[in-house]
This record gives C-alpha cells, sequence and structure tokens, in this order.
C-alpha cells in the first residue's frame, strides 16, 4: 500500500512511524507512506498556507493552490489513480468496516485540513472522499490521519503477528469483543473465569459469545439494535 499525506505540520508524524505496528509495517514493506509539507507547494517565500474567508468571519482558511499544486505532483509522477481522502466533522463517519474496505486500496492521498476550513474549490475540483472520525473537532486533521493510517494499516496481509486476532476484535462481526485473562490465574483475590481454564474449546466460545452480547447490550445498545436487525434478515 502506498499513502501520500499532505500536511501543513508534518512534523506531527514523527512519533507514530517510529514504533509498534506501523514501524514493523514500514520496515517489512508492507507500507510505503510519505509525509508532504504542504509549505513546499506554496509559490510565496514565506510558504503561506492561510488568508482571510471571503465574506468576513471568524478563523482563516486553507488556501487552494498549494493542495492543487501538491495533488498534481503526485499525480504527475504516476500513472495510477489514487484514492482522495479528506478529514472533515462533515464527511463519512469512519468505522471498521470502511477500515477493511480503505485496507484494499493500493494507492491514498490524504489531506490534513487546518484553521478553520480549507476553501471550498479544494473539493469541488476533485473527487475527495471526506471522512470524519466522529462528532468532535479537532485542531487539525493530521491526528484524524494517524488514527486512519493505524486503523487501516494493521489490517493488510502479513503486518499483524497473528491476522487471526484482527478478525475477532471488537466491531468484526457487529459485536463488541469479550473480555480476556492472563497469568496469573489468581490475582488480589480475582480468579480467571473457570471456563478458560477448563481447556474445552466449545464451551470458551459459547463464553465469549455470550461475554460479547452481554457487553454490547450494556455499553452500546445502538450496535445491538443493528445487530439484530441484521441476524434477523439471514433468517
Amino acid at each position: 500500500m502506498r499513502i501520500d499525506v499532505l500536511s501543513p505540520f508534518p512534523k506531527m508524524f514523527s512519533g507514530i512511524l517510529q514504533a509498534s505496528i506501523l514501524k514493523r509495517a514500514l520496515e517489512a514493506d508492507h507500507l510505503r507512506l510519505w509525509i508532504h509539507n504542504l509549505r513546499h507547494f506554496t509559490q510565496d517565500r514565506h510558504g503561506q498556507l492561510d488568508d482571510y474567508p471571503y465574506g468576513g468571519g471568524a478563523g482563516m482558511i486553507l488556501r487552494a493552490e498549494p493542495v492543487f499544486h501538491a495533488l498534481d505532483y503526485l499525480r504527475s509522477r504516476s500513472s495510477d489513480t489514487p484514492k482522495l481522502i479528506y478529514f472533515t466533522p462533515q464527511g463519512q463517519l469512519f468505522s471498521q468496516t470502511s477500515a477493511r474496505e480503505f485496507s484494499k486500496t493500493p494507492w491514498m492521498i490524504l489531506l490534513c485540513g487546518h484553521y478553520k476550513d480549507i476553501d471550498a474549490r479544494i473539493l469541488k475540483r476533485d473527487p475527495w472522499q471526506e471522512i470524519s472520525l466522529g462528532d468532535y473537532i479537532l485542531s487539525g486533521g493530521e491526528s484524524a490521519a494517524v488514527v486512519f493510517i493505524d486503523a487501516v494499516v494493521r489490517l493488510l496481509p502479513g503486518v499483524l503477528g497473528d491476522e487471526a486476532s484482527a478478525s475477532s476484535d471488537s466491531f468484526e462481526d457487529g459485536l463488541l469483543d469479550a473480555s480476556y485473562y492472563t497469568r496469573p490465574e489468581v490475582i488480589d483475590g480475582l480468579a480467571v473465569p473457570a471456563v478458560l481454564l477448563s481447556g474445552h474449546h466449545r464451551q470458551i466460545a459459547q463464553w465469549r459469545r455470550e461475554e460479547k452480547e452481554k457487553r454490547t447490550q450494556e455499553r452500546r445498545p445502538d450496535l445491538w439494535q443493528m445487530y439484530q436487525e441484521k441476524e434477523k434478515n439471514k433468517t
């Protein structure tokens, strides 16, 4: 997978790329990732990216020209067609299902907005897919891009040490995941449930299934309702 990120503040990505799963994906060449400083695509010596909004109002607006120049430059260097992703609270809600779909995409260009907003002509000139992480506001798209990249890249074949681990995560089957335990068997008077020590795989699977359903009902009734409707449609 190839990912190009367009950002006014590329240094925000330095730490996350030097540890854990993303570092492993880069070292194993499962991922090719480039962070591009949008200031390098401006036409003035100061690298100015923002300006006041027409019509007045609070805040500054990310100018369109640097984004156009960066996008045109990247596309001119490849015959492939990238999927364009822009992070905004007005976009489609990101989910585990969409992360799996994006994990099948060979090349993506991610735009990290900043300031009050971006010039609307950025979205009019090119087919950006707008993605939101949730109903809250971040200072910029860099944090959203890190979450997006992490969620997508960990699903690439060969990135995780045990790919079955990802397939049993929360949301993969519409439910939250069960609880898990490790050594020692008893700590501070708290014991591991006996069924997990029994060695009966069918009983363990049943216990975990019941745990998942119970957790989802209690913590995410919205997910539980969608899950029940999905199950009804199967019959």
